[in-house]
């Protein structure tokens, strides 16, 4: 190994030091916490959809409800601290502390990681953007996202690709759901009672998530074959669009239910799971 490669090796072994610093961990826990807080208020807001109450089942949504009060401020910064300091675990997770892996787990964990990191960061910027007053509907974005793309040649493919890709992230939560995937990061209660409804908590969340985020990702489809950008409305309005069939508001009222379950799981996996 030369000199620069052994700097470079030393500097990363410092950095990844750093990353594992006490304070660091309690900002991605926290971190977890506000995202797991997110999903209950969606979960919530969603059954009230199903009731024919007004409301955005998404994380705007979820997060105007947390500014409409009197620590909303305080609350909001908080969050963005939380939101990011996550955002930095997720990179980290996704770099540094996989350089010891094979190959294939190596490039496996910079893209899943890498892709929470960036996702974790927007909802950062997103409560930064209400701390500051600048409140947004993330299915109006959406909608003027998926117009962009459209005006361009390729648009339709890229944004029919991107509604595959949450199709796939969507079966992806729902494999992990289904076959308990995520007993790994949330071991501590292993063979108790309590072992057990969290396993139940987790099964139904995580089929939850996965049946709005395929039901999120068909819209984007959709879309670009009927070259519509107007038809791409995010998870708001792919849920809102199940009030107009049969089953629908009591399809919508599960989804909830199951989004508060997911809530709930990611609260315990906050305080208890694998960091």
């Amino acid at each position: 190994m030369s000199d620069g490669d052994s700097t470079l090796s030393q500097a990363a072994d410092a950095v990844e030091e750093a990353s594992n610093h006490k304070a660091l961990d309690v900002l991605a826990r926290t971190g977890f916490a506000v995202m797991a807080l997110l999903h209950v208020i969606v979960g919530a807001i969603a059954i009230a959809i199903a009731f024919g109450h007004p409301g955005e089942a998404e994380a705007t949504g979820a997060i105007a409800q947390l500014a409409d009060n009197t620590w909303g401020p305080f609350v909001m910064w908080a969050c963005v601290a939380a939101c990011l300091g996550l955002a930095l675990w997720q990179a980290s997770e996704a770099t540094l502390r996989a350089r010891s892996l094979p190959r294939k787990e190596r490039l496996a964990k910079l893209v899943s990681s890498g892709f929470l990191a960036i996702a974790y960061g927007s909802v950062g910027l997103t409560f930064a953007g209400f701390a500051v007053g600048q409140r947004s509907d993330s299915g109006e974005n959406t909608r003027d996202f998926s117009a962009s793309l459209m005006a361009h040649p390729l648009g339709p493919w890229v944004l029919a690709a991107l509604g595959l890709t949450v199709l796939g992230i969507g079966i992806y939560f729902m494999v992990k759901g289904f076959r308990r995937g995520f007993k790994e990061e949330l071991f501590h209660f292993d063979g108790t009672r309590r072992g057990r409804l969290i396993d139940s908590l987790g099964v139904t969340g995580h089929v939850a998530k996965g049946i709005a985020l395929d039901l999120t990702g068909l819209l984007f489809v959709i879309a670009a074959a009927k070259h519509q950008p107007e038809e791409s409305t995010g998870l708001d309005g792919s849920l809102k669009a199940l009030q107009d069939h049969p089953f629908g508001p009591a399809l919508l009222v599960a989804i909830g239910a199951g989004f508060i379950a997911y809530g709930i799981f990611a609260l315990i996996r906050a305080r208890f799971g694998r960091m």
